[in-house]
C-alpha cells in the first residue's frame, strides 16, 4: 500500500485551536484586540515599521492601488510568471498590466526590462518572490534611481517569502510595500488572510499611512466595529469608498501562535529542502532552486524542481505516476498569458519565452513542516525513478 503524501496541508497544533476556542468564548470574534495585536507582532517579525493585517494578499495587492488612485489610464508593471492575483487586481481597476518577461533560467522577472518597459505613464511596478526567493529588491532601487522615475510606487508580492531573508533582514521593509499571504498552503497561515507591510507611514506626503490602509479596509468607515459597539458610540462617518476585507479576530488567534512557532517551522522545511536538494544534486537532468546567495535566503516555500530537456507531456506523466502511488505535486506556475481571461485581452505566451521555459519542465514537490524526513526521502526517490522512467522511453 502507497504512502498517502499530499502536497501543502496546513501545520495546526492544539495551541491554535486554543486560541481560537478562547476568541470565540471572548465575545468578540471579528476586527478587535488580537488583530491589533496580530498587527504588532508581524510588524516586529518583519523588522519593519507597520503591518495591516487583512483577509487576503489579494486585498492588500489591490488597497495600495485604491490608496494611491492609480487607476485607469495608468500603468502597472508585474510578471507573467505568477498566480492571476498579482494582476487581477490592475484589472479591477481599469488597468491592463504591462508584463515583463522573468530572466532567462530564472522565475524572477527581469529588472533590465522592467526599465524598458516604464513610460510616463508607469505609476507602480508589482514584482513577485517567486517559491519564496526575494527579489534583487536594491537593483530595483537602484534602476528606478537612473531612470530618475523613484516616483514609481515599488511594491512587492511577497505571499510567498514569508521569512525570507534579504542581505541578512527578513523580507518586509525592503520595498516601498510587501503584500504577504496567510493562505492555507502557505507556510504560515490564519486560514485565510494576508498583510501590508511598510516601513514609511508617511510614505508620499502622508500624515498617517497605516490609517488609511485601516479605512480602505472597512468601507472607509471611522470607526472600526469595535469602536462603535461602545456604548453611546454609535455615531460614525464614511470618508472614502473603501472595500470589506479586514481579518478577524479568529484568524488573528491563528497567527499569533503561528508566529511563536515559524521560526522552527523553517527549519524543518529546510531540512527537507536539503534531502531533495541531496539526492536531486546527484542527477545531471536535475535543476535545482535557489536556496541562499550569501545572506538571501529563500522561506522554503516551494521546491520547483526543473527537468532538463522535458517538455509538458513528459512532466504531465512525472506528475501521474506519482499522483497513481498517492503523492500529490504540482506546477508553479501556469504563466498568465496561458489562460483564457488573458489571451482574451491580448496577451500571448509566445511575447514571454523566459517564462513559458520556465513553466514547461517544473514541478513543485511536497514541502510542509508536518512531512517527516523520512517521507520526504521517499517521495524524493519515487519522483527520481517516475522521472528516469519517462526518460529511458
Amino acid at each position: 500500500m502507497n504512502k498517502k503524501i499530499p502536497f501543502s496541508p496546513p501545520d495546526i497544533t492544539q495551541a491554535e485551536i486554543d486560541a481560537v476556542v478562547e476568541v470565540l468564548k471572548s465575545g468578540w470574534i471579528t476586527s478587535g484586540p488580537k488583530t491589533a495585536e496580530f498587527e504588532t507582532k508581524l510588524a516586529e517579525y518583519l523588522e519593519t515599521n507597520k503591518a495591516v493585517a487583512l483577509n487576503s494578499a489579494t486585498a492588500g495587492l489591490e488597497l495600495v492601488l485604491k490608496v494611491f488612485d492609480i487607476k485607469e489610464g495608468d500603468e502597472v508593471i508585474t510578471t507573467p510568471y505568477t498566480y492571476t492575483a498579482t494582476a487581477s487586481v490592475s484589472l479591477h481597476r481599469g488597468i491592463k498590466p504591462i508584463f515583463v518577461d522573468v530572466e532567462k533560467d530564472s522565475f524572477i522577472i527581469d529588472i533590465e526590462k522592467i526599465a524598458d518597459a516604464i513610460t510616463p505613464k508607469t505609476k507602480a511596478i508589482y514584482t513577485v518572490d517567486f517559491a519564496g526567493i526575494p527579489v534583487d529588491y536594491d537593483a530595483v532601487r537602484a534602476m528606478l534611481k537612473k531612470k530618475n522615475r523613484e516616483d514609481i510606487i515599488f511594491v512587492s508580492d511577497s505571499s510567498h517569502s514569508f521569512g525570507a531573508k534579504y542581505k541578512g533582514k527578513r523580507v518586509g521593509g525592503q520595498a516601498d510595500f510587501h503584500i504577504f499571504s496567510f493562505h492555507a498552503v502557505k507556510n504560515f497561515t490564519t486560514a485565510e488572510g494576508g498583510a501590508i507591510s511598510f516601513g514609511d507611514n508617511n510614505f508620499k506626503g502622508r500624515e498617517d499611512l497605516y490609517k488609511e490602509f485601516k479605512l480602505a479596509s472597512l468601507h472607509g468607515q471611522s470607526k472600526d466595529a469595535l469602536s462603535k459597539m461602545k456604548a453611546g458610540a454609535w455615531q460614525y462617518d464614511i470618508v472614502t469608498d473603501g472595500y470589506k476585507c479586514n481579518l478577524t479576530d479568529i484568524a488573528s488567534s491563528i497567527g499569533l501562535v503561528q508566529l511563536t512557532r515559524y521560526e522552527d517551522m523553517l527549519v524543518k522545511r529546510k531540512a527537507i529542502f536539503d534531502i531533495y536538494s541531496k539526492h536531486l544534486g546527484e542527477k545531471d537532468w536535475a535543476i535545482l532552486p535557489f536556496e541562499r546567495e550569501g545572506e538571501t535566503v529563500t522561506s522554503y516555500h516551494l521546491y520547483p524542481l526543473r527537468i532538463k530537456g522535458f517538455n509538458e507531456e513528459q512532466r504531465a506523466e512525472v506528475i501521474k505516476t506519482l499522483a497513481d502511488m498517492d503523492i500529490a505535486t504540482n506546477v508553479h506556475f501556469i504563466p498568465l498569458p496561458m489562460f483564457t481571461l488573458y489571451k482574451n485581452l491580448g496577451y500571448k505566451i509566445e511575447d514571454y519565452p523566459n517564462a513559458y521555459a520556465q513553466y514547461a519542465n517544473e514541478i513543485s514537490v511536497p514541502l510542509y513542516s508536518l512531512l517527516t524526513l523520512e517521507d520526504a526521502e521517499y517521495v524524493v526517490k519515487e519522483l527520481i525513478k517516475a522521472v528516469e522512467k519517462v526518460m529511458a522511453k
